[in-house]
């Protein structure tokens, strides 16, 4: 981005850099076209060679108007072309963010929506394996009393066998 803002400054300032150019060559040639001694010599009453001079000045300043309007304009035309290119440039990036954000949402959403039914099927089978342990603490009891029983009876076994 700041690659295109240097180009188009630097096209800016070679366009203000060439219309200061041809302003400064167009007053100089009106300079250097007026003849000092007719200037001194004309007579403001003198309707028909001052008519003729300045209409030939009148030209030449319509000249100068028209080199200045074409540089003008040049500037400007350079000036928005290098806007368009700069617009288009923006506008293809924010396109391509948008895009890049769009991807990036939809995975993260296909994620969630994942992490989501596997944590529910997680917490499913946690409810069942709990429904199913609580048959268990009666079958532990009854297994703690057949322990005592087969201890009670193995103690029983082992005195008749020391005893004979």
């Amino acid at each position: 981005m700041e690659a295109t803002e240097a180009t188009n400054s630097e096209t800016l300032d070679h366009n203000h850099q060439i219309s200061q150019q041809h302003n400064e060559q167009d007053h100089q040639n009106l300079e250097d076209n007026t003849d000092p001694i007719t200037r001194e010599t004309e007579d403001p009453l003198s309707s028909s060679s001052s008519s003729s001079i300045s209409q030939t000045e009148i030209l030449r300043a319509v000249e100068v108007v028209e080199r200045n309007s074409v540089a003008i304009s040049d500037s400007f035309s350079s000036l928005f072309a290098s806007l368009r290119l700069a617009l288009s440039e923006v506008t293809s990036r924010s396109v391509d963010h948008v895009q890049c954000f769009n991807e990036a949402a939809g995975r993260l959403q296909e994620s969630a929506l994942d992490s989501a039914t596997k944590g529910n099927l997680y917490i499913n089978s946690c409810l069942r394996l709990n429904e199913e342990m609580r048959g268990i603490d009666t079958l532990a009891m009854q297994l703690k009393v057949l322990r005592r029983n087969v201890d009670a009876l193995d103690t029983a076994v082992n005195s008749l066998v020391r005893l004979h």
